[in-house]
């Protein structure tokens, strides 16, 4: 690994930094503008919808114009909104800030193209788990900085939020060379920004169906991933301040699995193998959660789910660059970010429309749901293997 994926990886890492702080307080900050749970489930979407339409045309322009200027673009799209939201005193503001952090967010596509670039295919994979490693980092401490900024107020983890996305931005115009070497030919067309892939790409020899794919298993991660929150909060009767110390859980437990993890068992299993796992795991442990109202059992199977949930999108990705062409690498990390985004618009509507507050019993059933339909996302990706794995296995 050189210098380049070095600098790629602290990006990052602040980049998840900068994501993580806001996670476990978006549900409670928007909470206290009077939003009901479906209206909060919107302000998770609004941002992931936003990042549909954006992350193609962000992936297709790093092709066009380099990596460089459109991660500085990102970024900075990311600290504007952040400020707005952390000084925000109505509903409308946050949601503006929650679309305008969304429509420029296509970082970590950027610097997936960028890890595309920097390693060769038979590092790749290796490459891909030491980024999401680094990411994971982010996941280590962004909750124990979040949970630091909420002793001042929710307002301020927004605020500090964009202060490390801030030092992610310097880092980049400072430190991060351009890394694409073949840049692909300009648009005839001005309006030819990469929308139309967002139906093309699916044609992609390889790629499609992995997109197809992956669009499933993020709807089926973020219906869990909303409904964790109200469930842990209402009926596990816990507060912010163990909600964050549960992120922070996920994020040490899916540094340890990245790092070591992926190493170990990328020398006995093939890429493929190890997304059955854990995507299996990950099926499993939805449906576990909720059939026990109880803190320490909660806790249990979540140290299940994270240790082998982190093996899931470092693999998908990997699968994605490997079969996708050196001149595409960012059209196609684009796409996949893109496709991802808007499952992550989807899956919290979903949870938002099973759960009412006046029957405590509906907070487990997105957590069901999630567990029946990522089981039948596993049975997809079996069923399509030979259209997506790679020569070398």
């Amino acid at each position: 690994m050189n210098r380049n994926f070095w600098i790629t990886a602290l990006i990052a890492f602040i980049n998840s930094l900068s994501l993580t702080i806001l996670i476990p307080i978006i549900y409670l900050y928007g909470k206290r503008f009077g939003l009901s749970d479906f209206q909060t489930s919107l302000l998770f979407s609004i941002y992931s919808v936003a990042q549909f339409f954006a992350t193609p045309v962000i992936g297709k322009l790093s092709d066009r114009f380099g990596r460089k200027p459109l991660l500085i673009i990102s970024l900075a799209g990311t600290v504007i909104a952040n400020l707005i939201a952390g000084t925000a005193t109505t509903a409308g503001l946050l949601f503006f800030a929650r679309f305008l952090d969304g429509i420029t967010g296509g970082n970590a596509s950027v610097a997936q193209a960028i890890i595309s670039d920097v390693t060769t295919s038979e590092n790749r994979a290796r490459g891909f788990g030491v980024y999401g490693a680094a990411f994971g980092l982010g996941f280590v401490l962004g909750p124990a900085t979040s949970l630091l900024a909420q002793q001042i107020s929710l307002g301020a983890a927004f605020l500090v939020a964009g202060a490390v996305a801030f030092v992610g931005l310097l880092v980049t115009l400072f430190f991060l060379p351009e890394t694409l070497q073949n840049k692909a030919d300009k648009a005839q067309n001005i309006f030819d920004l990469g929308l139309g892939n967002l139906i093309s790409g699916l044609a992609m020899p390889k790629v499609g169906v992995l997109l197809i794919i992956n669009f499933f298993i993020g709807t089926t991660f973020t219906i869990f991933t909303y409904a964790f929150q109200p469930y842990f909060i209402n009926v596990l009767g816990q507060n912010s301040q163990t909600l964050t110390l549960m992120f922070l859980l996920f994020g040490v437990l899916g540094v340890i699995m990245q790092t070591w993890g992926v190493s170990i068992l990328s020398n006995k299993f093939n890429i493929v193998s190890i997304l059955f796992l854990g995507l299996f795991i990950r099926s499993l442990s939805f449906v576990l959660m909720p059939i026990w109202q109880n803190i320490i059992y909660f806790v249990i199977v979540a140290i299940l789910f994270s240790l082998f949930n982190s093996l899931v999108q470092p693999m998908i990705n990997t699968l994605i660059s490997l079969n996708a062409q050196a001149k595409d690498q960012g059209t196609a990390m684009g796409l996949n970010a893109s496709y991802l985004s808007i499952s992550n618009g989807v899956g919290p509507v979903i949870a938002g429309t099973l759960i009412h507050q006046s029957q405590p019993i509906t907070y487990g059933y997105p957590l069901y749901l999630a567990g029946i339909l990522t089981f039948l996302v596993l049975f997809l990706a079996i069923a399509n293997r030979k259209r997506y794995a790679p020569q070398l296995q």
